[in-house]
């Protein structure tokens, strides 16, 4: 008898559903009512754990026996926060601003078992080197990469977006996507769930 709580990925990202899937694991997906504005004086990363764990709780009382992963991603360049972008003109804006710059990428992740009441949270840290980029180039981007303006900083990483990238530096390549899913497996092991 599977005594393993179900498990919840508490979000709509078509990017986070289809990075979970490919640990082969049963789960289903729902779609959290939360506020996403940064509170006044919330570092990116206080911002990006805060509704990760917001978007978990947020289906707790929906789903009270079961795992449920909420996951937030926050940019910053130049200690600016960069949402997405959700229009190709914020999407140009927000791309040539970053151009040739730095930019780190705070990608929270929580899971919270309702039946036992355990939390695990983490928050992976990603620095992104921009390219430098002509308003050409970042158009022709995002005339071939339309799905860009839903993507923290208007960068796809896991598409053509990578074209934008000079460097990455992260201790898990899957959190710049959105799911640090190395910390996430040791979290959904330490809840019972065998993903080997």
């Amino acid at each position: 008898m599977n005594t393993t709580p179900p498990i919840v990925l508490a979000s709509s990202s078509l990017f986070r559903r289809q990075q979970l899937a490919k640990l082969g694991l049963q789960f289903e997906t729902a779609a959290p009512d939360c506020d996403e504005t940064p509170l006044p004086g919330e570092t990116p990363c206080q911002t990006a754990q805060r509704l990760a764990e917001a978007k978990a709780r947020a289906l707790a009382v929906r789903f009270p026996r079961h795992l449920i992963i909420g996951a937030d991603q926050v940019a910053c360049c130049n200690g600016r926060q960069l949402g997405k972008p959700m229009d190709v003109a914020k999407a140009q804006q927000m791309l040539a601003e970053t151009a040739g710059r730095e930019l780190h990428f705070y990608s929270a992740l929580c899971v919270l078992n309702t039946f036992s009441g355990s939390l695990h949270r983490h928050v992976d840290t990603t620095t992104v080197k921009m390219r430098p980029l002509t308003a050409q180039q970042i158009a022709r981007y995002l005339e071939r990469e339309p799905d860009a303006v839903y993507c923290a900083g208007g960068a796809k990483s896991e598409g053509l977006g990578g074209a934008l990238i000079e460097r990455i530096d992260s201790s898990d390549p899957n959190a710049l996507i959105g799911l640090p899913i190395f910390r996430l497996i040791d979290f959904l092991q330490a809840e019972g769930v065998a993903v080997l």
